[in-house]
């Protein structure tokens, strides 16, 4: 088991994994990348940037996800693409900030202009597959199996196979298998992980690449572990002790996924990599993000920045930490690179950049900011600058190093106004191009498609009524489904 070392490239993650078939040169370098690689791409919700053992949490074990920062490269500031679910899955599927994309809150579609890794990879030969949550169909509530005729089901976005879920999803889920509603017993994450590697192994049988997406429900509210995983936790709340137990068996899942590749001969090279869609809650003790300011639904630190952790032992075969800020807006970039696929719009903006230098080892200081947007706040990262206005900051700006600041308590913007100025240009000139994205110049018709859908909740899908009377006495959806108290009559 290799130990990492501390180096200074940035970059952070979201579970991919790539297995190679043929080996191509790049450069002319020794440790080139392989030409077919295998993809996966799994991602927790909720989960904060403190929650890992490699973190030192005080009371959070997280053995397979040490293991894999063992062995592979730790991210030490990897970004979401916002601080809430729906509009970083936008921009991992995308490569573009979530804005564009028409994902402006969690519970928007993605709109069916856009251009997918999924679609761009099925394109290029590979066989897709999407497990877990989606939540990219416009629909809110907790997460129910996707109908077959919903018209943003992940099939219309690039996906081969699905077996997939609105939303969040807890222990005994009902899922949908390309329309087909299934039953499951036991743990959301070891359900998706157990059926994405039966899809995994039919591809390897088959000798064919894969696209793999694995998108857990956990560890987002509601909480619902089994006392052996909450054990460990008996001094909690319970919202907290579920909470982590939850997280336990997601950490569970991911030794089985990364047991499964080996039996499967491709673990070697195999590119792995692991984050969350967005930072951890507030109402969960002890801490979720490290010591971080802001939560979930903020653009500080605490909202934005997440675990990240690459696993690729015939390439990256001593352990690393990097301080390199990187994004899920760059795992579409780097993919292509990997592949030597151009991006097909060649004037479509991508907000990511290729991280093949950070996985080299080659890169210094990251080339091109990262921003975001969302709702009413702005913020853009610059290595160790960080420019951003808050949703409670009544419209002015706040400078943070990064490096020196990690919880964001000391604004410069007076000290170093310069700097301050510099990156406020430049957010405000992304902004304005984000606009324009918004409006649909980005697209061939010049305007978005009026039939996208307003974002709504599923109670409110006629398809989904017949469900109903079977669905309210299932825990997670009684709430949402209990008839509602009718007024007396004056």
């Amino acid at each position: 088991m290799h130990f990492p070392t501390r180096l200074n490239p940035h970059c952070s993650g979201v579970l991919l994994i790539l297995s190679s078939f043929v080996v191509i040169a790049m450069g002319g370098q020794e440790n080139s990348f392989a030409a077919r690689p295998n993809i996966v791409l799994v991602m927790a919700d909720d989960m904060g940037w403190g929650q890992t053992g490699y973190y030192n949490h005080p009371v959070l074990k997280t053995p397979n996800l040490d293991a894999m920062s063992e062995n592979g490269l730790r991210f030490d500031r990897f970004y979401a693409g916002a601080p809430v679910c729906s509009p970083t899955r936008a921009s991992v599927l995308t490569g573009r900030a979530n804005d564009r994309t028409g994902v402006v809150q969690h519970g928007y579609a993605l709109r069916r202009q856009e251009t997918t890794i999924a679609q761009i990879l099925s394109d290029a030969g590979y066989v897709t597959g999407h497990f877990g949550k989606w939540h990219l169909n416009g629909l809110r509530g907790p997460g129910v199996p996707i109908l077959e005729s919903d018209d943003h089901h992940p099939g219309h976005f690039g996906f081969d196979h699905w077996l997939s879920v609105t939303n969040f999803f807890d222990r005994d889920p009902i899922l949908s298998r390309q329309g087909e509603f299934v039953e499951f017993e036991g743990d959301s994450s070891e359900i998706a992980v157990d059926e994405a590697m039966k899809f995994v192994s039919d591809q390897v049988s088959a000798d064919k690449p894969f696209f793999t997406v694995i998108w857990y429900g956990t560890p987002h509210n509601p909480f619902k572990a089994t006392a052996e995983d909450m054990q460990p936790f008996t001094d909690l709340d319970e919202d907290s002790r579920n909470h982590y137990g939850e997280l336990v068996a997601m950490d569970r899942s991911i030794g089985t996924l990364r047991s499964r590749l080996r039996e499967l001969g491709v673990a070697d090279n195999t590119l792995f990599w692991f984050c969350s869609d967005n930072g951890g809650l507030g109402n969960i003790t002890p801490d979720t993000v490290g010591g971080l300011r802001g939560n979930k639904g903020s653009v500080f630190e605490g909202g934005l920045r997440v675990p990240g952790i690459i696993e690729w032992p015939s390439r990256i075969q001593h352990a690393r930490i990097v301080d390199h800020p990187a994004s899920v807006l760059d795992i579409l970039p780097t993919v292509l690179e990997i592949l030597n696929i151009d991006y097909p719009i060649a004037d479509r903006p991508l907000d990511g950049i290729s991280l093949v230098p950070v996985i080299e080892g080659t890169a210094t200081e990251r080339q091109k900011p990262i921003p975001f947007r969302y709702m009413n706040a702005l913020a853009i990262v610059d290595n160790d600058y960080k420019l951003l206005r808050s949703k409670s900051s009544r419209g002015e700006f706040e400078l943070y190093h990064l490096s020196n600041d990690p919880t964001e308590s000391t604004d410069l913007s007076k000290e170093k106004p310069g700097i301050a100025r510099r990156l406020k240009k430049q957010l405000l000139a992304w902004n304005d191009s984000v606009e324009a994205s918004i409006q649909g110049k980005d697209y061939p018709e010049g305007r978005v498609d009026p039939s996208e859908p307003e974002s709504k909740f599923w109670m409110e899908v006629k398809e989904y009524e017949p469900y109903f009377d079977e669905w309210k006495n299932r825990w997670e959806y009684a709430s949402r489904l209990a008839p509602k108290p009718k007024r007396a009559k004056k």
